[in-house]
């Protein structure tokens, strides 16, 4: 597995494994036994780089990856994250009562301790502030990881769905290693501010749902139906209209695709590698076969007329449907 630097020293496999799905939002918990053996063959080929957060679940998938990763401790990157009140008054995805977010340095704190605890390890990889707090200014919530990292708690500071003006106030109190969003072929705000600032900083970026919560594998169609304990049943960009429109980008990545005997999967994901190379996607899965496809996607290499292909054809495409409900896309971009 090839390696990818975030930041200026934290050395990651070019590709990472997102864990949120193996405890939360896509349908109900998978086997235990069952994703540890995943976990294992994922760091047996290569992965180095997992992510969760005391959310999953909650908590159930840091825990996961505390018992599946112990083994491991020392060669392997946790990151997990902070960010949200987990009164059980809140529904922390916002799907009902509101997400509850909470970024005070004693919440911040709490989480820390909590998660080393669940994840069985001594300091903390890289701690992400999960959404952005308007009510606790950036510069309270980088001092604090500031002395969790001074206090050898944390190794790394990231951010997750934050503006370009929010990372460059954060990096100004302590270096952010990672920001985490969304980016894909059919998710490419990032591009306007985001990576420019990125670029400027020193700073990776982390995408996360880098095949589109599944739909740029060409696995689902508008007739595809999704379990009530599924988020993306909850989703605009779901909605059976939005998916039969959006299956032109699936077309896209399979024209390619057939080119390079590939998947569609394969190509959306080396289309990412290609953009730059402090870029370290995260898909996730419950599936060895698709963690495999996934891992393969390192070893293509797209020529610079393929990478043209695919920006002359996305350029054509605009795809339907929020990615978010509105009071969960107004926690991102903050």
């Amino acid at each position: 597995m090839q390696k990818r630097k975030l930041g200026s020293n934290l050395e990651v496999s070019a590709l990472g494994l997102g864990c949120m799905g193996m405890s939360f939002s896509y349908g109900p918990p998978k086997d235990k036994q069952e994703m540890i053996t995943l976990l294992h063959a994922a760091v047996e080929r290569g992965v180095t780089f997992f992510d969760t957060a005391e959310v999953y679940g909650p908590f159930i998938n840091e825990e996961l990856l505390g018992e599946a990763l112990s083994p491991f401790r020392g060669q392997v990157v946790i990151a997990t994250k902070f960010g949200f009140d987990l009164d059980p008054k809140h529904d922390p995805r916002g799907m009902k009562g509101g997400p509850g977010l909470n970024s005070r340095p004693e919440r911040i704190r709490q989480v820390a301790e909590e998660s080393l605890n669940r994840l069985k390890i001594d300091a903390i990889d890289l701690f992400y502030q999960h959404r952005v707090d308007l009510d606790v200014p950036i510069e309270d919530v980088a001092g604090t990881v500031k002395d969790l990292i001074q206090e050898g708690k944390v190794k790394h500071f990231g951010l997750s769905e934050a503006s370009a003006k929010t990372i460059r106030r954060a990096h100004a109190v302590q270096p952010v290693t990672a920001v985490q969003s969304e980016y894909s072929l059919w998710w490419r705000k990032p591009e306007e501010e985001v990576l420019p600032t990125l670029e400027e900083l020193g700073i990776g970026l982390v995408p996360y749902s880098p095949l589109g919560k599944g739909f740029l594998t060409g696995k689902m169609d508008e007739k595809t139906a999704f379990d009530k304990t599924d988020f993306r049943s909850t989703l605009p960009r779901f909605t059976p209209e939005a998916r039969k429109a959006n299956l032109a980008f699936v077309d896209l990545l399979s024209g390619i695709a057939a080119r390079k005997k590939a998947t569609p999967a394969q190509i959306a994901l080396a289309w990412l590698l290609a953009q730059k190379p402090w870029i370290v996607p995260i898909p996730g899965t419950t599936k060895l076969h698709r963690l495999e496809e996934n891992i393969g996607a390192v070893a293509i290499e797209l020529s610079a007329d393929e990478l043209s292909a695919i920006e002359s054809g996305a350029a054509k495409l605009t795809a339907q449907g929020a990615r978010y409900p509105e009071h969960l896309d107004r926690l991102t971009g903050r």
